[in-house]
């Protein structure tokens, strides 16, 4: 029986880290800012629309902040006491964030059902000068991203998420001038609730997400049965069992499992195997793999009960 250790990092050749780097910190300062400027907005034109965007966008600032982080942990070598460093740090901060998240909404809810009732007058105007910012910031910063959103995945997610934001500054910009023209002031906590359903849907999967990957649970972009399936199809394989997939960080997977071989199968086809699998894995989102061979008795079937 024989044991072999990969540790390949699955890098995407055409992101820039350096571009990345600033793209991200760039956008994390001008959402920031927005996110500041509309929570003074909010209180002083007693806008529920704005604070709710604002904790919108607060969201996407963490959401930048966790990419950015993934991105510096990788750099990050691990230790004696910390074999894998520090890259599932980036999945105990989106728990945190969607649990902070979900409390958010809750206050956001609860003091929009009351404004329902009790509409308050607010400055429409006000209101769409502070939106049509946040579309301008949401765009300069998508833009730093659209060059290399289809070469990483936590890149097109900042990406979808500031164009989502303009979309939602759009509708409060709607909002506020309807508001001006008709004093339909009920609107703001309408927009508000909308908001917070919008915030609740894609927070939601982020709590349960991260959750997930905090019990190391198998990811979920990852099949284990296609992992199987993929073994099972190579020559010289006869079975793929006691498979255990986990997220090291937010964008990369471990996995170990036991491999058998058919017999006869010599030291260097068996490395050529486990080779060729691992690079099968890379392209199924494993980056680490872990495989431990064993060969088959002679004369026990393809289905041999001692195998599993």
């Amino acid at each position: 029986m024989s044991q072999d250790h990969s540790h390949h990092h699955h890098h995407h050749a055409t992101v820039d880290p350096v571009n990345m780097n600033t793209a991200f910190v760039v956008g994390i300062a001008l959402n920031m800012a927005f996110v500041i400027i509309e929570v003074i907005a909010g209180f002083l034109n007693h806008s529920l629309s704005l604070l709710s965007d604002a904790g919108h966008n607060l969201a996407d600032v963490g959401s930048l902040a966790l990419s950015l982080l993934a991105f510096k942990m990788l750099k990050v070598k691990a230790t004696e006491k910390y074999t894998y460093g520090y890259r599932k740090t980036s999945i105990l901060v989106a728990l945190f964030n969607a649990v902070v998240l979900l409390i958010t909404i809750g206050i956001i809810a609860y003091e929009a059902i009351q404004r329902l009732f009790a509409p308050v007058a607010i400055a429409g105007i006000n209101v769409s000068i502070v939106a049509a910012i946040g579309i301008v910031i949401n765009f300069v910063s998508a833009r730093m991203f659209f060059k290399d959103k289809e070469s990483d995945m936590n890149v097109k997610s900042a990406y979808l998420h500031l164009i989502a934001d303009a979309l939602v500054s759009l509708g409060i910009v709607i909002g506020g001038i309807i508001m001006y023209f008709t004093n339909w002031y009920w609107l703001d906590p309408l927009i508000s609730i909308v908001i917070a359903v919008f915030i609740l849907l894609s927070t939601w999967h982020l709590l349960r997400e991260s959750l997930r990957l905090s019990l190391d649970g198998v990811p979920q972009n990852i099949s284990i049965h296609e992992i199987r399936s993929t073994a099972i199809k190579m020559e010289g394989v006869i079975d793929f069992h006691h498979i255990h997939v986990w997220a090291i960080s937010t964008t990369e997977n471990a996995l170990t499992a036991h491999l058998v071989l058919a017999p006869g199968i010599t030291p260097a086809e068996e490395q050529k195997i486990k080779h060729q699998l691992k690079h099968q894995l890379e392209h199924q989102n494993i980056q680490h793999s872990t495989l431990e061979t064993e060969r088959e008795p002679t004369g026990c079937k393809k289905d041999c009960d001692s195998m599993h």
